[in-house]
């Protein structure tokens, strides 16, 4: 096995210094998933064969006692969710105790909703909870609806963004990848979001079409975070598409 805490690159160096994928895959389903490509695996397998890399607590714990890495923030997960459905996420609660006890804070990134709150006593202020939010299309869902056909499988929007309410870690959304404009506008509003975000990341989507106007979408987001006050950061793909318009 490759140390499991690695360097990301590319789209996701932007999320922090440091990585780590605990799980071989996700059944939360979502239409819009790299990973199983960047895994090099079918989206059946992906979807269906889920558990704890092997030998991952160990070895994070063998690489962080060799390594000596200290005062980083680790970002859980990128190729995976760290509390898929259904799934006994152990393991999460693990590496976490294990990155903390070495000095380091994590940087979380779910759609697993309540099923992460278990975890909640081991997170403080210098760790970051984070939640995945699309915008959602009318004919799909609106932010208090439970079920869509683009993540089936994951929590409802409605609870991830509540549960971040008892965290005491930061908390941070995703708006990417991004499929309803007006609904993922209408998240950065006080009057849905009640200013509760410690930063929005906002994004678009790629690797499939879209008729959004991401030059569009982009400023009239940079807009309402200026306008707010609030803590925002714009992705390079949605940056590029601003500016190249």
């Amino acid at each position: 096995m490759k140390p499991p805490i690695y360097e990301p690159s590319g789209k996701a160096k932007e999320y922090g210094d440091l990585a780590l994928n605990i799980y071989t895959g996700c059944n939360h389903g979502c239409y819009y998933c790299f990973a199983p490509n960047v895994l090099h695996k079918t989206k059946e397998a992906f979807s269906t064969d889920i558990k704890p890399r092997d030998g991952i607590v160990e070895e994070v714990k063998r690489q962080l006692d060799k390594e000596q890495i200290k005062g980083k923030l680790i970002h859980l997960c990128f190729t995976c969710d760290p509390y898929p459905a259904e799934i006994d996420t152990s393991a999460t609660r693990e590496i976490i105790k294990l990155l903390k006890r070495h000095g380091n804070h994590v940087q979380i990134l779910t759609k697993g909703g309540r099923r992460a709150e278990r975890d909640f006593d081991l997170l403080d202020k210098n760790d970051w909870f984070g939640v995945t939010y699309c915008g959602y299309p009318a004919e799909d869902r609106t932010i208090l609806n439970d079920v869509s056909m683009y993540e089936p499988n994951a929590a409802p929007p409605s609870e991830r963004l509540f549960s971040t309410l008892l965290c005491p870690a930061k908390r941070w959304v995703s708006i990417e990848p991004v499929l309803d404009a007006r609904d993922a506008l209408d998240l950065l509003t006080p009057e849905v979001s009640g200013y509760w975000f410690d930063m929005y990341r906002i994004g678009k989507l790629n690797y499939h079409p879209s008729t959004i106007d991401w030059d569009k979408f982009g400023r009239e987001a940079e807009e309402i975070c200026v306008q707010h006050r609030l803590n925002y950061y714009i992705k390079e793909s949605l940056r590029k598409e601003m500016e190249s318009a």
